[in-house]
């Protein structure tokens, strides 16, 4: 019995671990329909858009300087990251070292709370992250190849970037500055990419905050360091 004792905290902490790990990584059902219908949408608008999308595995300008994530996103990219553990532990590990190297240089300047990684909302916080860490390369770049090692598990914004895409209901079009290059503005419109007609992506992060307790945005590097 004694020898049962001892073992039961050890069982114990394990089963927890477990938990917190599959909190961690348990993706809401709906997430992979998100992602097929922003999929979809992006492949359409590369079918019209022809050669003024540039977009090609090594351009890597997206990939440097830090952006806003949601919770969903977060937990996508955990999930990615225990998926590349599984099936190529080296690399996964490169992952998450340079996360864990990216959070070192990023927390003294960082416009949040960098015990948690939430960036703030208020405005002096948001005018301070829109000048942070401009070269500084996503952990999830890999520097020798310019792939990016999650890129199945990617956040929206990575999947929406460089078609033309309308910030908010009555914003303007936005594209890469390397793309539509000879393009007119009629020609941009006709290819606009309307990537979640629903708002599906917003019904889900709520339900993700819900779930796992953190509630606001964050970036790749503290998601990933953890």
């Amino acid at each position: 019995m004694g020898g049962a004792n001892q073992l039961r905290p050890f069982f114990m902490r394990n089963v927890l671990l477990g938990y917190a790990l599959s909190v961690r990584t348990s993706l809401p059902a709906a997430d992979q329909k998100l992602i097929q219908i922003v999929d979809a949408a992006l492949a359409a608008t590369a079918r019209k858009s022809g050669d003024w999308l540039a977009c090609r595995k090594g351009c890597t300008q997206c990939c440097y300087g830090p952006f806003a994530i949601s919770q969903l996103d977060a937990m996508r990219l955990r999930k990615g990251l225990a998926d590349l553990k599984t099936s190529d532990p080296q690399r996964a590990a490169q992952v998450r070292k340079r996360a864990q190297q990216a959070v070192t240089r990023l927390s003294p300047t960082f416009p949040g709370n960098p015990k948690t990684g939430i960036l703030g909302e208020d405005e002096d916080a948001e005018a301070r992250f829109a000048d942070f860490a401009n070269d500084e390369p996503c952990p999830a770049l890999d520097p020798a190849t310019g792939a990016c090692d999650l890129y199945s598990a990617r956040p929206m914004t990575c999947r929406t970037f460089g078609p033309p895409v309308r910030s908010g209901e009555e914003g303007g079009l936005a594209v890469c500055e390397l793309c539509y290059h000879g393009a007119t503005e009629k020609q941009i419109v006709a290819c606009e990419m309307v990537a979640d007609p629903d708002d599906l992506e917003q019904k889900l992060i709520a339900k993700t905050e819900k779930k796992t307790g953190q509630r606001g945005n964050t970036i790749v590097a503290f998601c990933l360091a953890k």
